[in-house]
């Protein structure tokens, strides 16, 4: 299949961050597809929450509706397998003896980031989003811009043809990531994120917040309460 450089592919999780990656793409391009990844998360209600936004999404913003095309499921069951990390197993979150939290996944970006340009591939579809960031973020090494050029240039030569891979959030904050998702989707799309998008790391979806649903005190709580925080101060009353 040709590559067509007006599709997109869209790593998406169920979380704010992707999901303001997604809208990013809606608005950009005119073909855009999804690709979630069940790799045996403890949060698995990030992957319950999708379905729930697209529909939302197709419902709610008519411009993008007809852009919104098919989402797709892949499993990387080998990251649970791998384990060690307080996302796949019973571990609690806290920083490990190599500076990093117990979070960490071990190259799952980079796993994802391969089964996203292999299904591409066979899409025609070379240009992949993702909600990568180094700057409000866990210090995940595989977040990283240096991490993400790289992976690009290895897909490019392993596919033999070009990769775009594109990381709107690389080099903004979360209060600018709300900031984001309220300039493409006005505070309609803010009010999707907050009422349906799972960011907490135990998949919460008991304790409503402000900014959302979540335990209130993990870590990617914490960075989306306080980025919320930040970003509600900038909003006029």
């Amino acid at each position: 299949m040709s590559v067509h450089s007006r599709k997109a592919l869209v790593l998406f999780s169920g979380g704010q961050d992707s999901t303001t990656c997604l809208a990013w793409a809606l608005d950009g391009f005119d073909h855009v597809e999804t690709v979630g990844f069940a790799y045996g998360q403890r949060h698995a209600a990030e992957l319950d929450a999708c379905p729930r936004i697209l529909a939302r999404l197709k419902a709610e913003f008519p411009r993008w509706r007809g852009k919104l095309k098919d989402d797709h499921r892949l499993r990387l069951d080998v990251l649970a397998e791998i384990g060690g990390s307080a996302l796949t197993e019973d571990v609690a979150i806290a920083i490990g003896e190599n500076g990093l939290p117990t979070t960490f996944v071990p190259g799952r970006n980079l796993m994802f980031l391969t089964a996203a340009a292999a299904l591409g591939y066979r899409r025609g579809i070379a240009d992949l989003v993702g909600g990568m960031c180094e700057t409000d973020y866990s210090g995940y090494p595989d977040c990283r811009d240096e991490t993400v050029k790289a992976m690009q240039r290895a897909l490019a030569l392993g596919l033999a043809r070009n990769i775009a891979i594109h990381t709107p959030l690389m080099f903004i904050d979360k209060a600018e990531t709300w900031r984001m998702a309220e300039r493409l989707g006005r505070q309609k799309l803010v009010d999707l994120i907050v009422e349906e998008t799972v960011t907490c790391y135990r998949g919460d979806r008991k304790h409503r917040q402000d900014w959302g649903y979540g335990c209130g005190d993990c870590p990617a709580c914490a960075l989306r309460a306080s980025g919320y925080a930040r970003y509600r101060e900038t909003v006029a009353p």
